[in-house]
Formats: C-alpha cells, structure tokens, sequence
C-alpha cells in the first residue's frame, strides 16, 4: 500500500535518508524467499536502532530516516483451480496480491509453508523486496534490545520529526472483517499487515509476560487460576514422560524448565502477575499447547485474542467455568457449546451480532472423545456428564440482580443451557481470524435454580473437577494436532474473497 512521502526527497527543510532499497526480486524456492524477508528485516531494523544510536550520543544530522517492511508479492494472471477442500494457500482470482512482513525469523516456518503453497497452486515465482510501509521506530527495537529511561530524557528533538511512528489506521482489522479496500487494486495475501502484527507482538509480551516466540499453535484460555496450578502439575508429569514430545515449560518472566530439569518454571512465578499471565509446553515445531489465564469478562477475552490471533495458532479452546440454567443439570456437568448467544457487545463494531457462529465439527468431535475417554463414559451414558446445546455469554457479571423474569424468557428462547462471559467472543474472534475454536465448560452453580456453592463447597468441587476438566482440553488439543492441517482449518471460515494465507 502506498504510503506518503516514501521518496529520498526533503521533507520540508528536512531531508530525508532512506535505507539501502531493495527492489523486488522473484523467488520459486520458499526457503531462500524466507530467508530473504529475514535477511532485510534485520537489515532494515538494524539501520533503524543504529539511527537511534546516533540520535542519542548526537551525531545524527537534522534529517529525517526511514527504512520499510519487506514485503511478499505474488501476480497471477490465471484463474487457478485448486483443490477446493483446502482452505488457504491460493488466492481468489487473477491480479496483484502483496502483504507486509514483520519478525520472518519468528514466522519462519508459517511463512515457508504459505508461500510453498502458493508457489505449488499458481506455479509462479513469488517476489520479495521492500515494501512502501515504514517501519516505526518502536517496532525495530524487537531483539531483547531496550532504550535506557534515562537516555531518552536526553533527546531533545521530537521523534516524530525523525522516525516513522507507529500509525493507527495500519494497524486496523479491516482485512480479517471484510471490510478491507484496496486503494491502489493491490489485494492483500495475508489477514494482518506488518504493523498490526507488531502492534499485538508488542502487546502480547506486556499482557502476558512472556515472549511471542514461546506461544504454542494449540491455545487453551482459562477464566480461573485453579486450571494454572493444574496445568503446571501436568506439565511436569508431561515433561518428565520422555515419549510425550514435549521439550519445556515457559512460565510468565520466561522462566524455562527443559525436559529432565527441575525449576522455578514449572512453580507459579513468585511476585507480581500480568495480566493474562501465560504458560507454554512446548515442542520443537512449536505444536505444543499454551494456557492463558484470561481472567473474567469478554474485553479480556477480545483483548488476548485478538494479539494471539497474529500468531496464526491452528486452534483455540475455552475451558472455564458456568452457569448451568437447566434443572436436570448437576454441578460438575460440562457443557459442549454448539451455538452462542452474543450478548457480550465487544465485537459487535466488528462482526454483527446477526453473523451465525457456527460449530466446526472437527474440534467438537475431537473435545466430545476427549471427555468420553477421561470419564469413561460413551454414548447414551455420556449424556449423565455433559449436554451439547448453545451458551449465552454477557457482558454484566453481576446479571442476577436483573429483572429475573425478562432473563429467564431470554434465556429459554435461545435454548441456553449455560451462561458464561468469555465463550461467545473467543468463538467469534475465532470466526473473524480464521482460527479453529471450541468451547467446553464446566459448570460451578446454578443460580436460576438456587444452586450456589456454599461456603467450603467450592475449594472442594475446584479440587475435584479441575484436573478431569484440564485433562479433557489438553487431549483434545493432541486430538486436533495429529490431524492433518487440511481436515483443521475449516472451510467454514472462508469468505468470498479470502487471503491467500492461512
């Protein structure tokens, strides 16, 4: 996309320096293009922090400085048939077709596999070389360098008269709703553009505490810490079990135990929480799970999605807790969403409410053998635990001090059987970024039927079901893993005119 003022001319009385341009160059071997994007976005970013460096010791002239993303290109004038059961790794139709690129070293093996696809479907080279998108400043300090508090009290020019800065209307999600135009006829090939994966990389780190690097492809969100302990108790177990495939164990602050070491990582990190505190068990290919403890309330639920959701993970799970609204259910019982009722309003600017979110049948098969396997139950008798039907997530945590009549008539329109705060929007997120979801939830009271734990109940019921619960997800998720990525990423999730990459 064209951006304002990406010459070498002044810009005012200030002139302008540009980095060592790199014009577009074709490629049909998908590694030697990754590692071109990696060898000028280090080229680039390094350019950018030396700039800086100078900046700060007073020896960079009054000039202004720029370096640009790299970019991938493809141009097609064929309307290609391809296998119609995949649901990415092609584009739509003949033209032009570019996207933005940010940290390749980090997406090295996504970006070698969406762009070997392209190669493969269209049997055209792709290009790489700059793009016309600067790159901010803030977004070429992403190594583990830092900026010294002090040294920045220092500078006493604006930085904006020197260096790109970071530009809302790039890092919007018009692409992923649909809603994107091209100005210039250029479609895009990917979901997010280089500055709106920098912007959720950068947010991920500070909502987490922890690296984007860690982040697995198989992402569990929690609404309650009790899933945290469990899950670092399993992790333990998992890495001390040599046939598991699972190399190490990430806690908030990066803390990392490697398989046969014993150490604060696989321990709740002592100190302050962030937070959405995040815990990764990995493996090599980065096929591992991550558990984010989200915390309550559906802006939580929007806020880490929507940074997660740049990762490209193959699926996303919420395991958390509920509100039963049937008589016939006990405390304990599961809840497989099948359908939601979208009363929580923070995607409605982004996905109306009156968009279905459909079940993918694959993640509800995959989570339904999971809890017949832990509980030992099957078919008919399987009902005695969990009921598939739809969950209402509000956005009111305190709902039962509403009129309870109006509610309760809402409640029985929609079929609800369960009412939660997180599950609709991490479906929808899902919907909106093409990424795999699923929802099974647990259900900790009933309050429409007087059913409220009393005191000393719930440390008793967390003791019990929190385990079974966590070890259902976690099957689930090595289910959905072992399936080839095109059973995985469902053509439910495709539009009209869908990004070539997954």
């Amino acid at each position: 996309m064209p951006y304002p003022e990406t010459t070498g001319r002044a810009t005012g009385s200030r002139p302008l320096e540009l980095a060592p341009a790199a014009p577009l160059q074709p490629f049909r071997d998908p590694v030697a293009a990754v590692d071109r994007l990696v060898e000028l976005f280090e080229r680039n970013t390094r350019w950018l922090r030396d700039a800086f460096a100078r900046l700060l010791d007073d020896s960079l002239p009054d000039i202004r400085v720029r370096a640009f993303y790299p970019q991938i290109r493809l141009v097609t004038d064929s309307h290609t048939r391809v296998d119609s059961r995949l649901s990415y790794g092609f584009v739509s139709g003949p033209g032009i077709h570019a996207t933005t690129v940010t940290r390749p070293d980090l997406f090295r093996r996504y970006l070698t596999e969406q762009i070997s696809l392209l190669i493969r479907n269209h049997d055209v080279p792709v290009l790489i070389g700059d793009s016309e998108v600067p790159i901010p400043l803030h977004f070429a300090f992403w190594d583990g360098t830092h900026v010294e508090g002090a040294a920045a009290l220092r500078i006493d020019r604006p930085l904006a008269d020197i260096f790109d800065l970071p530009d809302l209307k790039l890092m919007d999600d018009a692409i992923a709703n649909g809603t994107y135009e091209a100005p210039d006829g250029v479609l895009p090939l990917a979901p997010f553009t280089a500055p709106r994966v920098d912007y959720s990389l950068h947010r991920l780190q500070h909502y987490s505490a922890t690296a984007a690097e860690h982040f697995q492809n198989f992402i569990v969100f929690t609404n309650y810490q009790f899933y945290v302990e469990e899950f670092c108790r399993m992790a333990s177990e998992l890495l001390a079990d040599g046939s598991s495939g699972y190399e190490s164990f990430v806690a908030p602050g990066n803390l990392v135990t490697r398989a046969g070491e014993t150490g604060r990582g696989l321990a709740l990190p002592d100190g302050k929480l962030p937070q959405m505190p995040a815990y990764h068990l990995t493996r090599a290919d980065q096929s591992g799970i991550t558990l984010v403890n989200i915390g309550v309330g559906p802006s939580n639920a929007k806020t880490i999605t929507d940074h997660v959701a740049v990762l490209r993970p193959h699926a996303w799970l919420m395991l958390g807790h509920c509100a039963g609204l049937r008589n016939s259910q006990r405390l304990g019982d599961y809840v497989l969403a099948h359908g939601y009722v979208r009363d929580d309003h923070v995607l409605d600017h982004d996905l109306p409410v009156w968009v279905p979110i459909p079940p993918l049948a694959e993640v509800q098969v995959a989570l339904e053998h999971a809890v017949a396997d832990v509980t030992g139950l099957d078919g008919y008798d399987l009902k005695q635990v969990m009921r598939t039907g739809t969950v209402a997530s509000i956005d009111n945590r305190n709902w039962e001090l509403w009129n309870q009549s109006a509610l309760v008539q809402r409640f029985s329109q929609s079929r609800a059987i369960a009412l939660d705060m997180e599950s609709a929007t991490i479906a929808a997120n899902g919907f909106r970024f093409r990424v795999p979801y699923g929802t099974l939830l647990c259900v900790s009271d009933k309050p429409l039927h007087g059913e409220l734990k009393l005191p000393g109940m719930a440390t008793d019921f967390y003791k019990r079901q929190v385990a079974q619960h966590l070890e259902i997800g976690i099957r689930a998720m090595e289910a959905l893993r072992a399936m080839p990525r095109e059973r995985l990423h469902s053509r439910k999730l495709r539009s009209f005119t869908e990004t070539a990459f997954q």
